[in-house]
Order: C-alpha cells, then structure tokens, then sequence
C-alpha cells in the first residue's frame, strides 16, 4: 500500500477523553474513530490488525476441532425467557422491537442461539463432542464506557461452546482450549497471567481468566511469586493468621458491655483496646430479586467478599441492607448487629475466619452494646460455613504458604465449565450408547479480540507510539522515501516496494511528498516493526538502511539482500518475545 492511497489521519495531541495508553495511540495512530459513546469505527490499519488477530485465533480454534458459524445479532425474546435471563441481564442488554412489536435483544454472548442450534441438530451421543465458535460483534449497555475498546457496548469477540455427556469429556475440551488460548496470546507477542475466576452470570462451575497486568485494569488479580497460583480477587483463597487461643479463652462467660456511639471496627479497637481480629462484624445481606435477608459474619481485621458471598448464597446479585432492615433484624440500629440472640431469625453465614474464634466481641443487638467473650459453637452457631473472605496482598498463598502479591488486570480471555445450566432450560436431550436420554453439559470460551489488541498496545509502546511485533501489525515494513521528489529515490523505493510484495512481505511505502522527519514519527507512532529508508546518501554508498523499531538497532544492506535481512529480523522479533 502507498501511503498517499490510505487513510490514515494521524492525530498530534491527545484527545480529551482519553486517559490510558491503548487509548490514546490507537486514536493518534488513526486506527479508530470515536462514533459515539462506547462505539468506535475501525480505520484500514485497525481493521488490518484485527482481522490477523482474528485469523491467529481461527487458527489455533481450528487446530483444535472447533467448527466456526456466524449467530445473528438479533436474538428473540422467547430464547433468554427460556434460560431465565431476559431479566437477569437487566439493564445490559440492548433491547428493542420490530413493527410486529416482537421483542429481541442484540446479542451481548450467544448461549441461548448455540443452545437452541445444538437441540434442532443434534440427537446422538455419536456426534459428541460438539465444540461451535464465532468471531462476531456483541453489545452491552454498559453504565460507563471509558478505557478506549477496553470497555465498549459495542466489541468483537470469539465465543465458543461446547457440548459433552460426561464430565471427563468436558475436561479434556476444557483444557485443550486452555492450551490453545496460551498459545494464541503467546502468538499475538501478549504475556497473560492465567486465573482461577468467579463465573458470574454466566454460572456453571470452573472457571479459568486469562489477565494481561495493567495498572489502569478494573480487575484485581492475586498471585504467588513462589508457585503457579493465580486467581482474581472474586475467586482467590484464603489461608489467614489464627489468634492465639489460651485456656482461660475456653471458659470465659458471654459479657454484655456498653459502648455509646462506638460503632465501628476501629472505634471499638480504640474503645476496648482489643486487635481488630478480636472482632466479629456482622454484616446484613439482601437479595433484590427475592428480597431474603442474611447476616454474613467476617473476623474485625478482614473484609467480605461480596461475589463470593453472593455465589456461598446462590444469590446473582446482593445489596447491604437498609437501616430499617438492620432494625427488623436486629432491634438494633447499624453498627450495634451480632450473631447472638437476634430479633428476628435469618439465615447467618460466618466465614471461615470466624470458626475459630475464642473471647470475641460483636454487637449485642442492643444500642450502644456490645457481647464480650463470644464463642462460636457456644453462643451462636451460623447455619454455614463458607470461604467468603477477600484476599489481599500479604495472605499466604493457599497452595506453598508463600506471600501473596496483588496487582490490577485487564481480562482478554475466559473459559468456562458451564454444566447443565442452559441445556437443562432448553430442554435438550442426548441418546447415550444404551439408548437413555441424557442432558449435555457445556463449556464456554470467550476471547475479546479487540480488547486483545489494545491490550497489545498496552504492553508494547514508548514515548514514540506502538510497537508491534510483526505478526500482528497493520504492516510489517515501511519503506521511507527520504526525498520521494528525487527520481532515483522514487525509483528505488517503487523497486524495493514490488521486490517485498513478491516476498510476501507486507510493505506500506510512505511516498509522500512530506518532510522525512514527519515519515518516521509516522511509522513509529503506527508500530511499523521495521523502517526502510531510502536516502540519496544511502544510494550513494550502494547500501540501504533498516531500523527496527523494537530496539532501535540499524543495519546497513544491500539492496539484494532487502528480502532476506527483513525476514531474518522477523523471526529474530518472534524468538525474543517466545
């Protein structure tokens, strides 16, 4: 492509909106177009880059057995009726209704469509396993689109599904898309951190996020330096300091104790002059859909998991319930809640945390009061028991007591053990091998790809603009003509364009009539792996030259040699980021 044929609308400054690095380049570099809020058009280069991360991901799906279709956007009403999650969405789907006024919604993931294909086609256990994946546009209503593609309403993205009768079966899918997606993003030059994860409102069991660190990402993500565990802060493990618990602790008798005003965790540390993990808090739940009530109890010094607590409950969402509530409950305003002779009884969950205290302090139901030497077992006993902890930077690793280390993440990929969730709704029913029904189970794999790509860019800029590495970038060599009014300049560059399209070579030849300096801040602010100049004084000494744009290095070659010195510094590229 000559560059006085493409479009590519390079922008000086920064625009206003945007605030991370992804963001800003691919709007300077003239990938995209900002439409609206959340809605971005691709420019010839991003389109470029998305189509080879595309055709990187088909390829390693195909390796894999994995038959690609193409679902419509359009998804009918009856269908997310049918897996109850017409409402559970909410808010995020984008709903409308044609002039018949039959409702749909635009498609924000395809269960339901890939459900209902399986059923219509499929009766035999002889046809499993039965692995369908598409590349195509989603939408999500989201309440705050920001981050550039990173969190758009509209986005592309792969999704596969699979279908299975036994649950070895699953696993082994499971886990051949686990090793596909590794080396998808190995391919794309990403480096991932693979993750233990909530499934959220997908349901189903294992759950497996594929994180690419970020300070700017709005997921936590806790891990070990010393093992192989990883999991973000919804999923993580605990494994928690336990006080010391002496004999006296074993008889000490249930204490009622005043403390006015003294509400909080740290007002009663300060009050009693007890550690924090002296302390029960208890915490009243609400589920919005059913209305339940829950009191949720966590040792003074940690804090509740929500996510977890929620899927300990079954509960899709959860919301702190209200002062008036808290009273119901307790017959005590906020800040004075405990285990121990409630108003009104509810389900009470404790976390582990709280199994092994001895002496401990929480609220005596009573204004202004306090239980002193609460022991579990003795003057309460929850109705479960679950890990509803949030981990954090510090905790010891659950799998070699290591110290845990936190940090932020952007999720380009995720894998699923779904179960029966959306083939027992739809009804679906396989022959086995002894001629009985039996209900599939599924998995799901998403792959955000064009949250693939800046995430990309994420990793891989400087103060210059994007470095890609060549497998993915919108073209793998620029060739600048220093002075493209110089005839013999013109004539070598147009020779050394037609030598690299023979050779497969993707080349964008910049022969515009511009100043040289504004050519290669072009082609870096674009991540162009390599740069070849052609300049009169080059011409003169009968060597032409290459930069790379990754380290900065220059070679000097002769025009024969254009080809295959290119190529050699692409493979030299793909072996450092291996």
């Amino acid at each position: 492509m000559r560059m006085t044929r493409l479009l590519f609308p390079t922008l000086k400054e920064v625009p206003r909106d945007a605030v991370i690095p992804s963001h800003i380049l691919m709007l300077r570099a003239g990938l995209i177009r900002k439409l609206g809020s959340g809605f971005y058009t691709y420019l010839p280069l991003g389109l470029r880059i998305l189509k080879k991360i595309e055709n990187i991901i088909r390829e390693e799906m195909d390796k894999i057995g994995a038959q690609e279709v193409l679902f419509p956007i359009l998804i009918p009403k009856e269908l997310w009726e049918e897996s109850g999650r017409w409402d559970a969405f909410r808010k995020e789907l984008f709903r409308l209704q044609d002039r018949h006024e039959n409702h749909y919604a635009l498609g924000p993931t395809h269960e339901e469509s890939v459900t209902d294909l399986f059923r219509r086609e499929y009766t035999s256990y002889r046809e499993m396993p039965v692995v369908i994946y598409q590349m195509a546009v989603k939408f999500r209503d989201e309440i705050r689109p920001r981050f550039g593609v990173m969190r758009s309403r509209e986005f592309i993205m792969k999704d596969a599904y699979s279908f299975h009768l036994t649950e070895e079966c699953l696993d082994k899918t499971y886990n051949d898309m686990s090793i596909a997606y590794q080396a998808i993003f190995k391919r794309l030059g990403l480096k991932t951190l693979s993750v233990r994860a909530d499934t959220g409102a997908m349901g189903g069991s294992g759950s497996e996020e594929f994180m690419v660190e970020n300070e700017t990402g709005e997921e936590i993500i806790v891990f070990c330096r010393s093992c192989s565990y990883a999991a973000n802060i919804e999923k993580a493990e605990t494994v928690l300091q336990q006080p010391d618990v002496s004999a006296a602790a074993e008889t000490s008798a249930l204490e009622e104790t005043a403390t006015p005003g003294v509400r909080t965790i740290e007002e009663l540390e300060n009050f009693l002059k007890l550690p924090k993990m002296s302390f029960i808090k208890s915490l009243i739940y609400k589920n919005p859909d059913s209305g339940s009530l829950v009191m949720a109890l966590i040792r003074g010094d940690r804090e509740i998991n929500e996510k977890k607590l929620a899927g300990a409950l079954g509960w899709a969402e959860i919301t702190l319930a209200g002062d008036n509530e808290i009273l119901e409950v307790t017959g005590a305003p906020a800040g004075f809640a405990g285990p121990c002779l409630l108003k009104k009884k509810v389900e009470i969950i404790a976390d582990l945390s709280v199994k092994e205290m001895r002496n401990a302090v929480s609220g005596a139901n009573k204004k202004d009061t306090h239980y002193k030497n609460i022991k579990f077992g003795r003057d309460f006993t929850p109705d479960r028991i679950a890990d509803i902890n949030k981990a954090h930077s510090g905790d010891a690793c659950p799998s070699c007591r290591q110290k845990l280390f936190e940090s932020r993440g952007v999720e380009v990929g995720h894998i699923f053990k779904l179960g029966d969730k959306y083939t027992k709704a739809f009804g679906v029913k396989i022959a086995d091998n002894n001629s009985s029904e039996k209900i599939p189970i599924m998995g799901c794999y998403g792959i955000g790809v064009n949250r693939s790509l800046a995430a990309v860019i994420e990793q891989n800029h400087d103060e210059n603009g994007i470095i890609f590495p060549p497998q993915i970038a919108p073209y793998q060599a620029g060739i600048i003509s220093v002075n493209a009014a110089d005839s013999r300049v013109f004539a070598v560059s147009e020779e050394i364009y037609n030598i690299l399209q023979k050779e497969d070579i993707e080349a964008l030849w910049d022969d515009r009539d511009i100043r040289a300096g504004i050519k290669f801040k072009d082609a870096d602010l674009a991540g162009i792996p390599v740069k070849i100049i052609i300049s009169e004084k080059a011409l003169g000494s009968g060597q032409i030259e290459i930069k790379i744009r990754k380290t900065g290095e220059t070679r000097m070659v002769k025009k024969e040699e254009i080809a295959s010195v290119t190529k050699a510094i692409f493979a030299e590229l793909e072996d450092a980021q291996q």
